[in-house]
């Protein structure tokens, strides 16, 4: 099993390998907890197509939040502003539940396309929600408003912010 292990791992990083995105999935299904330290630590490595292909592998593997973790930290950091867009729409293929505040953060400081697939995400996936989420997301759109990426957002992010808020809030009024 650790040789077949192994051997994913080296098809899944080889830049001449075609197949990787194969080699990666089929390497999420078999890795233990030492591989998923190996994948999380390529995750958050300098090389984003290697990060990309391993968060795609940890997607297949029952390490959901530990993955998610480190995704998030990918792309919440500015060296990896430019390839935003492909961690955010790997996303797609975790349970995504208990993240509203992590995708809400995105959608308010991504770029373009993360943004886009965060907004997506927002309208799609059916989330946990809590008073303290309410009040975590709460939190980062007071940063937002006080800090835009560009002035001419603002306003256009307040049609989309405030229905989220309503919507949520109306969930705890009647109890």
């Amino acid at each position: 099993m650790q040789e077949e292990i192994e051997h994913l791992f080296s098809k899944m990083c080889d830049p001449e390998e075609k197949d990787a995105y194969f080699f990666a999935d089929k390497l999420g299904k078999l890795i233990d907890a030492a591989g998923k330290d190996r994948l999380i630590e390529l995750v958050k490595g300098e090389k984003w197509e290697m990060g990309y292909l391993a968060a795609r592998s940890l997607s297949n593997a029952s390490f959901n939040e530990e993955s998610l973790d480190a995704i998030f930290e990918t792309i919440n950091n500015k060296v990896h502003r430019a390839h935003q867009g492909a961690f955010v729409q790997v996303l797609e293929l975790f349970d995504l539940s208990d993240r509203f505040v992590d995708i809400f953060k995105v959608f308010l400081f991504g770029n373009f396309k993360a943004s886009a697939l965060a907004k997506s995400y927002l309208d799609e996936v059916e989330f946990d929600i809590t008073p303290r989420t309410i009040r975590k997301a709460e939190k980062h759109w007071n940063h937002y408003l006080h800090n835009p990426e560009e002035e001419g957002s603002l306003a256009i992010k307040k049609l989309e912010v405030e229905p989220i808020f309503l919507e949520m809030k109306e969930l705890f009024e009647e109890e």
